[in-house]
């Protein structure tokens, strides 16, 4: 019965002690952003938020995935989209349009 007493006298402070190492790795690191919401359609664009901590990201309804960075102002990710969707279309245009040699 002594081995069993000791066993119990120390899994609280395991537990503590395990509980303080997941909260500094939260602080240190942050959220994983594993829990993200179901995507959401506003001005056209799709995105999904972090169940954790509130941060978006772009959603691509086609190919049904997450792109670009995440960030908490949806409209720096439009406008993040906008200017990536200009330069590949500049990028197609100047490959549809070469010179023949």
């Amino acid at each position: 019965m002594g081995d069993e007493k000791k066993k119990s006298r120390w899994a609280p402070l395991g537990l503590m002690a395990t509980g303080v190492a997941g909260a500094a790795l939260v602080v240190f690191r942050g959220c994983w952003h594993r829990k993200m919401s179901w995507p959401v359609t506003l001005q056209k664009h799709s995105y999904q938020v972090c169940l954790g901590c509130g941060i978006k990201r772009l959603f691509d309804e086609e190919a049904f995935r997450s792109y670009g960075p995440y960030s908490y102002d949806l409209n720096r990710l439009i406008h993040w989209a906008s200017a990536h969707q200009s330069r590949r279309e500049r990028d197609a245009d100047a490959v549809e349009h070469r010179p023949a040699s």
